[in-house]
């Protein structure tokens, strides 16, 4: 097995230390702690630098904060020097895993994404008849930093890369303590309630530890299983092939393999199901010859969009901030057959708005819908 060697200079360079602030800075050149780093950018990245030759660099406290869609989901944001050093880190050693990644993974790799998964599950569902959909339970929280290091240091034989890596996953350590439920495996003493585990949500570091944790499962199905039809967007995957007792069997395999990754499968929502009934994935419905958006997604986003025209009627945000979450909301609906209800949930209430937008010179959303 290949292992690579001194990454770490390529990650201290001051050039690889400027790419990586320009990718942290994408999309919060508006936030005060972005503002004030590039303010002082030269400075600041000299200074990181120094810290990372000398090793004496140390991630900062996580600010934590609840998302509230479906579920609650706790997310972590690490302070902005340490999201460069996280893009630095990445930079040097994703491509190493990149080459190894199969295809059919597609969350957080460029030119992947939800839609290019929506795609092959459509693609998949055309030509199989059944489906073994999977979710494990708790997969952030979860993953034991143990294994995740030794899955690591299986290619990268640089030790002060190794040091980086482990301060990155320690940073982590205990931040889902207080949701974690504690899951038993064979041979597990009193001492297993101890390991160290979980990762931040909202880290880039996270999304890609994510990828090579369940590589090993994408290896076992690709390799082992010899699945043909396999996708995994984050830890949502799914399996198909022609007879449900060959799903009910890989099953059985797969969660017996996940043990070995301290890993449980919700036995609530892994099932095996003909995929005309359609997969519920990553917002939509996949039907073999069609999609439809979920239905509490539709409504969701109706809600959001009477407060944010609340808001702009009270001149406490501008259009952009509503043409923004509009727009994002459009670009993922039209992935599914969803013109009708795009019209329906859009012109009710952008028509009485519109003489005022009109009047501003701005395009409304209901004009785009008549285009379509």
């Amino acid at each position: 097995m290949k292992s690579f060697k001194d990454l770490y200079p390529g990650i201290c360079a001051f050039d690889n230390l400027y790419e990586a602030f320009r990718k942290a800075r994408r999309g919060k050149r508006s936030r005060a702690d972005v503002a004030e780093f590039e303010h002082g950018l030269e400075l600041e990245l000299i200074q990181l630098q120094d810290e990372l030759l000398a090793e004496s660099y140390r991630p900062g406290p996580y600010r934590h904060f609840t998302l509230y869609e479906r579920k609650p989901r706790r997310i972590s944001a690490a302070p902005f020097r340490d999201r460069v050093v996280h893009h630095a880190l990445c930079n040097a050693i994703e491509p190493i895993w990149e080459a190894r990644f199969i295809y059919n993974s597609y969350a957080c790799r460029v030119g992947k994404g939800t839609h290019a998964a929506l795609d092959r599950c459509t693609h998949f569902a055309r030509g199989y008849r059944y489906v073994l959909q999977g979710d494990i339970v708790q997969f952030f929280p979860s993953v034991d930093h143990a294994i995740l290091r030794g899955l690591l240091a299986r290619r990268i034989a640089c030790t002060a890369t190794m040091r980086l890596i482990d301060h990155s996953i320690a940073s982590g350590a205990g931040i889902h303590a207080a949701d974690y439920r504690m899951q038993w495996f064979p041979g597990d003493s009193l001492l297993a309630a101890a390991r160290p585990r979980g990762l931040p949500i909202g880290n880039q570091t996270s999304q890609f530890w994510a990828n090579v944790y369940l590589h090993e499962l994408d290896r076992f199905v690709k390799q082992d299983l010899r699945c043909r039809a396999y996708l995994r967007y984050g830890d949502d995957f799914l399996l198909f092939a022609a007879d449900k007792p060959t799903l009910h069997r890989w099953r059985r395999e797969v969660e017996a393999f996940l043990q070995m990754l301290r890993l449980v499968i919700h036995p609530g929502k892994t099932r095996v199901f003909p995929a005309r009934c359609g997969i519920s994935f990553l917002g939509l419905i996949v039907f073999p010859e069609h999609r439809r958006l979920q239905p509490d997604n539709g409504v969701r986003f109706q809600r959001r969009l009477w407060r944010l025209l609340d808001m702009y009627g009270r001149g406490e945000i501008d259009l952009d901030k509503v043409s923004a979450s509009v727009g994002g909301w459009v670009a993922h609906a039209s992935h599914g057959d969803t013109t009708g209800l795009r019209r329906c949930i859009l012109g009710a209430r952008l028509v009485p708005a519109a003489g005022t937008l009109a009047a501003q010179g701005k395009r409304t959303w209901t004009g785009e819908m008549d285009r379509q």
